[in-house]
């Protein structure tokens, strides 16, 4: 008996004396680590506007990303994100939060979240969740509403209301003289078509 706890004793403590051992390698390993991240280059950050205004009168080689209100006259700069509203004639990002007013083009990239209105409005390879309104409106992806003269989109969950309203795929209705859904089982339906 007193040689079975004698055993145990020196095994808890040769455990013991292992199990502090290994932990002081994981703090110098982390401290390591740590000091080859603060060796390490740092990456670029990206640079974020926090003016609540940007008048877009020329092309600048490094145009920060834009919280606030743009000014697109005569053409928007090449920001790659713009949160809140946009402005002017011709209006363009990768990425689109808020209202895009432009009286000729809006064009947006990527994402857009929010509304574009004027005469033409494209999202073309984007997702948009909001509302096109102009005489041509077209888009990649749509949840929400487009209205104009003509509509075109790729899929679609909402509704088309123009003249001529095309989709690829449509979950939702559209009210217009010539409404197309390719998908559908009646592709071609005047007045209202309806696809699900």
């Amino acid at each position: 008996m007193k040689k079975t706890i004698s055993l145990v004793a020196v095994l808890s403590l040769a455990f013991a004396a292992y199990a502090e051992d290994k932990d002081e390698k994981d703090d110098n390993d982390n401290l390591e680590e740590v000091y080859a991240i603060a060796d390490a280059p740092a990456a670029p950050r990206k640079k974020t506007a926090a003016w609540p205004a940007f008048f877009a009168l020329c092309e600048l080689p490094a145009t920060p990303d834009l919280i606030g209100l743009r000014v697109t006259i005569p053409f928007s700069t090449k920001q790659e994100s713009v949160t809140g509203f946009d402005v002017g004639l011709w209006g363009r990002a990768q990425y689109f939060e808020g209202l895009q007013l432009n009286a000729l083009r809006n064009d947006v990239k990527d994402q857009l979240t929010g509304f574009q209105v004027g005469l033409y409005n494209s999202a073309v390879q984007a997702d948009l969740f909001g509302v096109q309104f102009g005489l041509w409106n077209e888009t990649g992806s749509l949840r929400g509403v487009q209205a104009g003269l003509v509509n075109t989109v790729g899929s679609m969950q909402g509704v088309q209301i123009g003249i001529i309203n095309r989709a690829e795929e449509l979950y939702g209705f559209q009210l217009g003289i010539i409404n197309v859904i390719r998908d559908a089982e009646v592709a071609f339906f005047p007045i209202v078509n309806i696809g699900f």
